[in-house]
């Protein structure tokens, strides 16, 4: 292990998961318990299941977004020579390392029932659904399963690798030393990001807009992207205050990386409700009944509180408190906006799965099976994030921009 006093870490810094990595890593079985119990749940609803997998969806793409968002901050990173996030940087590559057992929990819950026949999720894969309807028709060469699952395959193949490469150099970077290696990641995060781009739009319209296979929204990819960045964001404030609740970084994350993050979950935030406002202005005064069903659908009748507790909790609560400095400034105030607006962000995508579900989606039990669903995807991403993070540093401990990392200061 690299010696704090050879890196400019503070010598009695504790950059190590050590024996918390253990602990935490057993939320993965507990997670794939909650999964089978809310499966158990789904089981007696009367439905062949369709409810309980409109609540798998809604946990596996929520979790998703957690690893695209981790994948972009270390992409644009690089790509920007930023200095100031080299101190939290292997926290996002960490979670973004999450993408192999995101892909299991997407096969085994999403695709295999598809691929079984299954047609409960998505109305396309129904072939008494498609014909003769001439939209659908005109669409089978795209939507239709082994399509749709060889795609799946590709976004999560190409996401793995490309986390894999950028945390695999950035460790073997803490024992080289090779300066380098910050050139080459910089010049290949360019090509990387394109990729970066094009499947994370591919996955936002396969796994979420196919679900209203008529709706459609030149947006919508932009959305999903929004929606993860915000998530990273708030998990970027909220796991390194967490590990320094157990004594690690703590003389290496200050108020200034904190202040930071901050300002960019702000201008995410921001970012997520211009496209969200843009995307519904441009089909609702467009009064196209293709279009206006999907918006009538979830603002108005029996799913409508939703779409007002997205605007208020969503936007306008958040964007009058985090706005301030002070606020980005102090951890525990941080620390609670960042925790709001991962639940704003699942019921932004409870918004948009769940209603498709059809009338009454909401009861009392299925809420219970929702939570187990998505606590479950939580505990399986935490736990097998924490046994990639108990193998090596916290910090990039021999990357060159650290000391300039350690002195930030924002002004």
């Amino acid at each position: 292990m690299t010696e704090p006093a050879q890196t400019g870490l503070h010598p009695d810094e504790k950059f190590r998961l050590g024996d918390l990595g253990g602990r935490l890593g057993l939320a993965l079985p507990a997670g794939v318990v909650l999964l089978a119990l809310a499966a158990l749940i789904g089981s007696f609803h009367d439905d062949n299941w369709r409810r309980f997998l409109h609540s798998y969806l809604l946990a596996v793409v929520y979790v998703t977004t957690f690893a695209v968002g981790a994948l972009f901050f270390v992409l644009i990173q690089h790509l920007t020579r930023a200095r100031w996030s080299v101190v939290i940087r292997r926290v996002a590559e960490v979670l973004s390392s999450t993408f192999p057992v995101l892909f299991i929990l997407v096969a085994a819950g999403v695709l295999i029932p598809i691929l079984a026949g299954n047609h409960e999720l998505y109305a396309w894969t129904d072939p008494a659904v498609v014909e003769g309807d001439h939209l659908m028709e005109s669409k089978t060469g795209w939507l239709n399963p082994v399509f749709f699952a060889i795609r799946i395959c590709i976004y999560y193949a190409i996401w793995t690798f490309l986390a894999r490469y950028f945390f695999r150099k950035s460790v073997e970077q803490d024992e080289t030393g090779d300066p380098a290696v910050n050139d080459r990641l910089r010049v290949r995060s360019g090509p990387a990001i394109i990729l970066f781009a094009f499947t994370t739009a591919g996955a936002g319209i396969d796994l979420l807009m196919t679900l209203a296979p008529k709706w459609y929204s030149t947006m919508f990819p932009v959305w999903f992207f929004a929606g993860s960045v915000v998530a990273i964001m708030a998990l970027l404030a909220l796991v390194p205050m967490a590990l320094q609740r157990t004594g690690r970084l703590t003389h290496s994350v200050t108020v200034e990386h904190y202040h930071d993050v901050g300002k960019l979950l702000f201008g995410f935030l921001m970012f997520w409700a211009y496209i969200s406002f843009s995307q519904f202005m441009l089909q609702w005064y467009g009064n196209l009944p293709e279009e206006t069903e999907f918006w009538d659908h979830r603002m108005f009748g029996e799913y409508g509180w939703l779409s007002w507790t997205l605007l208020l909790g969503h936007f306008a609560f958040p964007y009058l408190i985090l706005m301030s400095r002070e606020t980005k400034r102090k951890k525990a105030a941080l620390a609670a906006f960042a925790a709001w607006l991962l639940l704003m962000h699942a019921v932004d995508l409870y918004w948009l799965i769940i209603p498709q579900y059809g009338h009454k989606a909401i009861t009392l039990k299925s809420v219970f099976m929702d939570a187990l669903a998505v606590g479950g995807a939580v505990l399986v991403f935490v736990g097998f994030a924490a046994r990639e993070a108990r193998k090596v540093n916290l910090i990039p401990v021999r990357d060159p921009g650290l000391g300039e990392s350690l002195r930030f200061e924002n002004f």
